[in-house]
């Protein structure tokens, strides 16, 4: 079986426990556990625990059922970030079904209970996205590997929800105050995603095998500069990419105002007239495909779309060098693999 298989079948056993709790308490509660289940296993990469895997294993430990469930509670930390990052951003879908507040007002409004729908969503995601991070921890600490295993997994995977919030919060930060630096662009990038989908895992995945600090140091050169580029693509594909491979509207980062490095790079190179459709453009809700199509022109016809191209190259460049430096530290099984993850990730081809 495939490890993306092993990943899934782990994690609709968790939920299906989950489930049985929930409804437990009563039976109308089987909407919620099905939202998360659904939510869930409705689709993703499984990038985190991948890496975190292969981590592992390029760290000398063999393969186990034990393993592949530690490593899925990575994937319920995912849904807890996605959850509330949809909520945050008002976006009304993800990977192509509607999103979990979306879902729930739809639910108070075919019912039609009192109050506001929207409100009703809203706490919904909320209180979803912190039962999935609760779920995330109970899962690493019971998938049946040794105590003291996960307590040396315990810094890296704290560290990573502590990173991953301060990025977040950081990107909301950025938007409201039109900050369109470059400085706090990679800062975002790196926090909100780079280091919590490729580094991070890497690390936690050492820690699992009671790696020491040789092969933490070779994952954190391969893993940080992958994970920028992974994430300067995923901006990349927020305006110019195909709703069939995003599961998200076109333009939708437009939209939602992101201040990207792509957004950055357009900014500082922007003529005023460009700047002024810049400033109009960027976060409108109603931005239509008209408006789309002008702000995509500006991105490319400021040579921001090239740069960032450009930069994606250069990481993944940095990225392999590091993973060939590491051929004396590292499994060479895991190497190969590796070698073919970051292919995928630069590409987002999973």
């Amino acid at each position: 079986m495939e490890l993306k298989d092993r990943i899934e079948s782990a994690l609709s056993a968790f939920l299906e426990r989950r489930a049985a709790v929930i409804g437990g308490i009563d039976g109308r509660l089987e909407v919620y556990a099905e939202a998360a289940r659904s939510f869930v296993l409705g689709g993703g990469k499984r990038i985190r625990p991948t890496f975190a895997y292969w981590g592992a294993r390029g760290a000398g430990l063999g393969d186990s059922p034990e393993l592949v469930a530690c490593v899925s509670s990575l994937e319920l930390l995912q849904a807890s970030a996605l959850m509330h990052d949809d909520l945050i951003d008002g976006s009304d879908t993800r990977r192509g079904a509607p999103s979990i507040h979306r879902r729930f007002a739809a639910l108070h409004a075919d019912e039609g209970w009192s109050g506001r729908a929207d409100e009703f969503g809203r706490a919904a995601a909320i209180l979803l996205g912190d039962m999935c991070l609760a779920w995330s921890d109970e899962l690493l600490c019971s998938a049946g590997m040794a105590p003291e295993a996960v307590a040396r997994a315990r810094s890296d995977f704290d560290l990573m929800r502590t990173e991953v919030s301060a990025g977040q919060y950081l990107d909301v930060l950025s938007e409201v105050r039109r900050d369109v630096s470059e400085d706090t662009a990679l800062k975002v990038a790196r926090y909100k995603s780079a280091k919590y989908t490729i580094e991070r895992p890497l690390l936690l995945g050492a820690s699992l095998a009671g790696a020491g600090p040789r092969i933490r140091e070779h994952y954190s050169a391969i893993g940080l500069p992958l994970g920028e580029a992974f994430q300067l693509r995923d901006d990349v594909l927020g305006v110019f990419g195909d709703p069939a491979q995003t599961g998200k509207p076109a333009g939708d980062d437009l939209r939602e105002g992101k201040h990207t490095f792509l957004v950055a790079r357009a900014s500082a190179a922007a003529d005023p007239a460009q700047s002024a459709a810049l400033e109009a453009g960027l976060g409108d809700p109603e931005l239509g495909e008209e408006g789309v199509a002008r702000l995509r022109a500006i991105l490319m016809d400021t040579g921001a779309l090239a740069d960032t191209e450009q930069r994606i190259q250069a990481l993944a460049d940095r990225a392999e060098e590091a993973l060939e430096a590491s051929r004396d530290s590292v499994d060479g099984a895991a190497l190969e693999v590796f070698a073919g993850l970051l292919v995928k990730a630069v590409k987002r081809d999973f």
